[in-house]
């Protein structure tokens, strides 16, 4: 049994619950079909058992450090992604005409998801590096692309997102990074970047750093902000690595999890000139890499959900085989001990950890699936809506897990009991890594922001209402099951509530407090949505259900959507209630709590 991946439950995501076939059979992906994709999730899984995971432990306990001015990594590290890049995977959702396999991002997801959940550390090099490599082929220029798209897709050049700085954080718009143009294009790059994830290593040739920074005399705020491509070593005109580009290490972050990736403290041009390279055009960088951000965050919740999978087949395991106590009903103190999964506390939070983990697992791979229609949609009005939805569900699908799933990793370390806070079992490293993602990407703060502020305020809530009718005609379908009935019901008038609350809060014209519930309303939006995919899930194992021709295992695994279902829908999607109530009051405890009572 896998302890990264569950293969059946993919099958029954990408091929029964959504139809993934059906992208598969455009042009835009001709070289893949079920066989296909199958021998590719076979050798990621194989890559990712044999390279990554046997040394997750490793770079877990030996963090980067500083040795003669450069950064110390485990020799395995590198050798793990050298395999990663052997297989293609840098390349792998790229287009053909820049060097990539042109594969679905629903498959890229998974794959990477593999890999997280084998070691989190060392993945991420490569998620970074293809989110950069991703800004590049979408907004560089020609010249920039066929210098240094090739060894970003080959694994030879690794990439970072420079964004934060010390005094900003995640305001944006209150960098200082400076970008000064030079009479033959390039630009002198000055400025000090904090929390780069990747920022400086020596396992690969080259690091393509994306630099958010300000042109003097540009706009004020995030308006004024450009993007710029500044690599580690300076690039010849034939693309080979040059001398140093006066990107200074400063010092390395020491985090709670992750703890096999660097993280550093930058200073760019500190003792000479750093040169860049302007992408696109000049002030919209913000516009730029939000154009990522679905992805970005797509992957960031993926990679929470991978880790609640990983404490969940852990935990099950154990429950499985580890004996301890006997049943309330057994009186006879000499009669066996029992497995503890015989205990309806354990069972409680096994379900907990499967609602989640399945539950948020679904979402983004139906998330990627978006991705996917987006890139071979002609409709243009087809296309705008689908945008619309994506846009919609990304606070949620990098918000929820990244909050919910590490309450599951909470879950498996409890069944361990005691052996759960040791390093015996990966459990801890889950929970320690699975934190970070909570901040990946944006705050949960600020995707409550986004949600309410862009995604709901933007068109007045168009794009939400259209969707509550796509979850209200999942609901009905229900309705003529009756084993979903209240299920059903129960997502209908959570539905209801969603709508009355949006309402109150678009008719409030004070933005403070509009916004001071922003995050609560998004965790209640969030658990209606995992509801909905529940429901849908629920709906694809009753009509499996109804097949003669099914093994007993199968039907087990059918059964299994179904209480999960009803778990999910009694357990957990009632808090949305109370969430959307308070939303809906306009609740201003917070916004009016005078910052003098957390003291002097």
């Amino acid at each position: 049994m896998s302890m990264i991946v569950d293969r059946r439950e993919l099958d029954f995501v990408l091929f029964e619950l959504l139809d993934v076939e059906s992208l598969l059979r455009h042009p835009r992906f001709h070289a893949y079909d079920r066989s296909a994709i199958q021998q590719m999730l076979d050798m990621a899984q194989k890559i990712a058992e044999q390279k990554f995971l046997p040394h997750a432990a490793e770079a877990d306990a030996n963090e980067p450090v500083i040795v003669d001015g450069k950064v110390k990594l485990p020799a395995a590290t590198g050798a793990a992604l050298r395999d990663y890049a052997e297989a293609g995977f840098f390349a792998l959702p790229f287009s053909e005409e820049v060097g990539g396999l042109q594969a679905p991002w629903f498959l890229h997801t998974v794959i990477t998801g593999m890999f997280s959940c084998a070691n989190a550390s060392v993945t991420n090099y490569a998620f970074l590096t293809i989110a950069a490599a991703n800004l590049l082929s979408a907004f560089g220029s020609n010249t920039l692309r066929q210098t240094l798209l090739p060894p970003m897709l080959e694994g030879r050049w690794f990439g970072t997102m420079c964004l934060s700085e010390p005094q900003a954080g995640s305001s944006l718009g209150d960098i200082t990074t400076t970008a000064t143009e030079r009479t033959d294009g390039l630009f002198r790059i000055k400025g000090t970047k904090m929390w780069i994830s990747g920022g400086d290593h020596e396992i690969s040739e080259n690091i393509v750093h994306m630099v958010l920074a300000k042109i003097p005399g540009g706009p004020a705020g995030t308006k004024g902000i450009s993007l710029f491509l500044v690599p580690k070593r300076r690039v010849g005109p034939d693309g080979t690595p040059g001398p140093l580009n006066n990107i200074a290490l400063a010092g390395l972050n020491h985090k709670m999890g992750q703890r096999g990736t660097t993280n550093c403290l930058l200073n760019f041009g500190e003792s000479g000139e750093c040169l860049g390279y302007l992408i696109g055009e000049p002030h919209r960088g913000i516009e730029y890499m939000f154009h990522m951000m679905n992805e970005a965050r797509i992957g960031v919740g993926h990679a929470s959900t991978m880790a609640a999978l990983g404490g969940y087949l852990h935990s099950a395991e154990y429950a499985r085989t580890r004996t301890q106590g006997r049943r309330p009903d057994q009186k006879n103190p000499a009669s066996p001990q029992v497995p503890i999964i015989e205990h309806a506390d354990i069972r409680r939070m096994l379900l907990a950890q499967k609602a989640a983990a399945e539950g948020a697992q679904a979402l983004c791979l139906y998330c990627a699936a978006l991705v996917d229609e987006l890139a071979i949609l002609d409709d243009p009005n087809e296309k705008q809506w689908k945008a619309s939805l994506l846009g919609l569900l990304t606070p949620v699908v990098k918000s929820w897990p990244s909050e919910h799933c590490l309450e599951a990793n909470k879950w498996a370390i409890q069944i361990l009991g005691g052996y759960g806070y040791t390093r015996d079992f990966p459990l801890e490293r889950f929970y320690r890594d699975n934190r970070l993602n909570h901040i990946h990407e944006g705050t949960f703060g600020i995707q409550g922001m986004d949600l309410v502020g862009r995604k709901v305020g933007g068109d007045r809530g168009e794009a939400l209402d259209r969707f509550v009718t796509m979850m209200r005609e999942t609901a009905t379908a229900a309705l003529g099951i009756e084993e979903l009935q209240p299920e059903a019901w129960r997502l209908d008038g959570c539905l209801d509530a969603l709508v009355e609350t949006t309402q109150a809060l678009l008719a409030c014209e004070d933005p403070l407090l509009r916004l001071a519930n922003a995050t609560v309303y998004l965790d209640a939006f969030g658990h209606i949505v995992l509801g909905w995919i529940w429901l849908r899930k629920a709906l694809a194992a009753t009509a499996a259900l109804a097949r003669s021709d099914l093994s007993e295992a199968d039907r087990t695994f059918y059964e299994g959507k179904l209480v999960t279902c009803r778990y999910f829908s009694r357990y957990e999607l009632p808090h949305s209630m109370t969430r959307l109530a308070l939303c809906k009051s306009l609740e201003a405890t917070c916004l009016d709590a005078p910052a003098r009572i957390f003291g002097e």
